[in-house]
């Protein structure tokens, strides 16, 4: 049960059309399933405001399908399923209703809420390389309902190609700035916005990148305010927190 959804409970109790403890029946259901090789967090949608996230690496297709169709009979609209393989989505679809993205391994269960976030989440690429970590970003995001600008290779080997996208940068509430080879992206558009900017490296590079660990240095340094770094690859880890920027009302 999502927080709205609670809300709206609670309100049905206090004008008298849901009984308390019809009420508190739903409240009480089983905070978790036990499916015996997982353990389904039903609660954390209330907790967190976010429901819990399918990771696909590591379990098989079947595990993953029995994890998405349970989550989808506890009544969860949207199901999230990262790091998904072809195989795994092919499993998948056969029984529930399952949107793929190749690109970024991203699979969805279920329909893309409304976006209902405050302003709007940017997602930067230095090079087209960088485009599987940013789909899963984007991805992400538009899951957790909210609306996504896409400006893919506009690294800071060619500036004139991310300054022709001033407009989006300076409007956008959260951006999330994704590179691999020295990272240099996130520093320059740290630079022009004056929102939050997730820095995400990539192990785009050559053999000196070590992996992407010289981009997540080089963003962990960079002298630009306002810019918090996630960890390599960490696509999913970014949407999810732009997300959470970007439900957060002003106090």
């Amino acid at each position: 049960m999502e927080q709205k959804e609670v809300r709206a409970l609670l309100h049905q109790v206090a004008d008298g059309t849901v009984d308390i403890e019809d009420a508190l029946l739903k409240l009480k259901e089983a905070p978790f399933e036990d499916l015996g090789f997982a353990k389904l967090d039903h609660h954390r949608a209330l907790r967190q405001g976010i429901a819990e996230v399918i990771y696909g690496a590591g379990k098989t297709p079947e595990q993953i399908r029995n994890i998405a169709a349970a989550m989808q009979e506890h009544g969860q609209k949207t199901i999230l399923i990262t790091r998904m393989s072809k195989e795994a989505a092919q499993v998948v679809g056969d029984s529930l209703p399952l949107q793929y993205d190749d690109l970024s391994r991203v699979g969805i269960v279920g329909t893309l809420p409304e976006p209902d976030g405050i302003g709007k989440i940017v997602v930067a690429t230095g090079g087209t390389s960088d485009m599987p970590v940013a789909e899963e970003a984007a991805r992400t995001a538009e899951a957790f309902g909210n609306t996504v600008i896409r400006l893919f290779d506009v690294g800071v080997a060619g500036l004139h190609r991310l300054l022709s996208h001033q407009e989006e940068i300076m409007s956008a509430r959260v951006i999330i700035a994704i590179a691999g080879m020295e990272g240099a992206l996130a520093s320059v558009i740290g630079g022009l916005a004056d929102c939050p900017v997730i820095a995400v490296p990539t192990s785009v590079g050559y053999g000196a990148n070590f992996g992407g660990l010289s981009a997540l240095l080089s963003m962990l340094n960079s002298c630009a305010s306002g810019v918090s770094v996630v960890n390599i690859d960490n696509g999913f880890g970014a949407g999810y927190l732009a997300s959470m920027m970007n439900h957060m009302e002003g106090k």
